[in-house]
């Protein structure tokens, strides 16, 4: 839904019909909408093991936070723009001048940095490169369909006022994963994620890679099943084509995962 639009009062209400839009429909975040199909999902008895989602979602204080809090880990692509701490980072409280007055409140005296110069100042040498899959278009020097780069993990303290902080105030830590492709003057692509500190490069940067599974499908709905073909204007209209469509995108997913893998048309 978009935003509300100024109304002029002299405009006449819309009648009643297919076209109107319930009561309880309104302008929503997206963020919230996505928390909301994950709470449906659960309630339908199934679980996400990790979220992924591109920075439109990852730079979002609020929807990284209400994965958190329903227990759900999550990698999230972000800007390099974004701040942190280093993960040694230790929130201070500022010195008593013997006042009465309230205590200082723990916080971290140095300035947050750029998940951009956190990158670069760990530089080259802490990059690995890994293969996160194999596609199917081989080359010459790659026969195999390696999907593989180069990438550094960093333990920071991702920072922003909406985070909440321990009692000490100290902020929760995350990984910062960082692509760095051959022959780039800098990285190019910036991850966030609250996995175990235990959890290998290899899986970050997997997990990180998997959104290429959602672009598909999205393009699969789109263009291949006529998601954004729909010509109407009513609300129920929409939601009936929304809704074949992805019944349609359903079963020819079963399909495609089948064994043995089903006939195509002749």
């Amino acid at each position: 839904m978009p935003a509300p639009r100024p109304t002029r009062k002299s405009r006449p209400s819309r009648p009643a019909g297919p076209r109107r839009i319930p009561e309880n429909v309104r302008n929503r975040p997206k963020w919230e909408l996505a928390l909301e199909m994950i709470d449906e999902l659960v309630l339908w008895g199934r679980t996400c093991p990790v979220a992924v989602a591109d920075a439109g979602y990852g730079d979002n204080t609020y929807f990284r936070a209400g994965l958190t809090a329903r227990s759900i880990p999550w990698v999230m692509a972000v800007k390099a723009g974004n701040t942190a701490y280093p993960a040694d980072a230790v929130p201070e409280r500022l010195a008593s001048g013997g006042g009465r007055g309230r205590p200082s409140v723990p916080r971290y005296r140095q300035d947050a940095e750029t998940l951009r110069d956190m990158a670069l100042a760990a530089g080259r040498r802490q990059l690995h490169q890994v293969t996160w899959r194999h596609g199917t278009k081989t080359a010459g020097g790659n026969r195999t369909a390696a999907m593989k780069s180069r990438f550094l993990a960093l333990r920071v303290r991702p920072a922003n006022r909406h985070i909440p902080r321990a009692e000490d105030g100290s902020l929760p830590m995350a990984w910062l994963v960082v692509e760095w492709p051959p022959h780039e003057p800098e990285p190019t692509d910036y991850w966030l994620s609250d996995l175990p500190a235990d959890t290998p490069l290899k899986t970050l940067v997997r997990l990180a890679k998997i959104r290429w599974r959602i672009e598909h499908d999205y393009r699969e709905l789109k263009t291949g099943l006529g998601l954004s073909h729909f010509e109407g204007r009513s609300f129920t209209g929409f939601h009936h084509h929304a809704t074949l469509v992805s019944a349609a995108h359903l079963f020819i997913t079963r399909k495609r995962l089948a064994t043995p893998k089903a006939e195509g048309a002749a």
